[in-house]
């Protein structure tokens, strides 16, 4: 169990994290939509996650997201790191509806976001754009590679979720124990 506490002027974050859990999750940072999104990431990644997240939501959802990014990022590369006995590259295409997302990650221990979401707008009062910020969040602070790309869609509500669940998906993958694997680098170390 990776527990975790991160206090800025902006936010206050309490997290509990078991890599191999059974997807139970209690998860409340004020901003529903996100909340649904993480609960969905972990249901489909299989990790009991507890979260609470008090921000600075009277100024908007900015920091709550992405300091919720940066906190999770790193309880998963200290549950992930150094990795050994798993299968390192993990991939996923999630639908919802018209929408599929893809989803490729290498948990490389090399920070690389390569995102491509055309979802301007809004999910009920939730700014798509801060899924970016939660994904680079994550994605520089677990380090791993990760590629999500819509290969289509219209609902911004469906593309975000396939892209959450597919990122889930794409990590229960990479993270799958293989003991006959050892180290899966060529260098020998990752």
């Amino acid at each position: 169990m990776i527990e975790k506490e991160r206090t800025t002027k902006e936010t206050e974050i309490r997290l509990r994290l078991e890599l191999y859990g059974s997807g139970k999750t209690q998860i409340d940072t004020g901003v529903g939509f996100f909340d649904h999104m993480l609960d969905a990431f972990a249901r489909h990644a299989l990790l009991d996650l507890e979260l609470s997240c008090k921000g600075d939501l009277h100024i908007d959802d900015h920091h709550t997201v992405e300091d919720v990014g940066i906190v999770l990022g790193q309880a998963l590369g200290e549950a992930i790191y150094p990795v050994r006995g798993m299968e390192r590259f993990g991939n996923a295409v999630v639908v919802m509806d018209e929408a599929a997302v893809e989803c490729d990650i290498d948990l490389s221990n090399r920070a690389y976001l390569v995102y491509d979401l055309p979802v301007a707008g809004k999910v009920g009062s939730f700014d798509t754009e801060l899924a970016e910020e939660f994904f680079r969040a994550l994605v520089f602070n677990l380090p791993i590679t990760c590629h999500i790309v819509a290969r289509r869609g219209r609902n911004r509500h469906h593309m975000l979720e396939a892209a959450f669940k597919a990122l889930a998906v794409a990590l229960r993958r990479a993270t799958a124990p293989n003991e006959r694997i050892g180290i899966p680098s060529t260098k020998g170390v990752l």
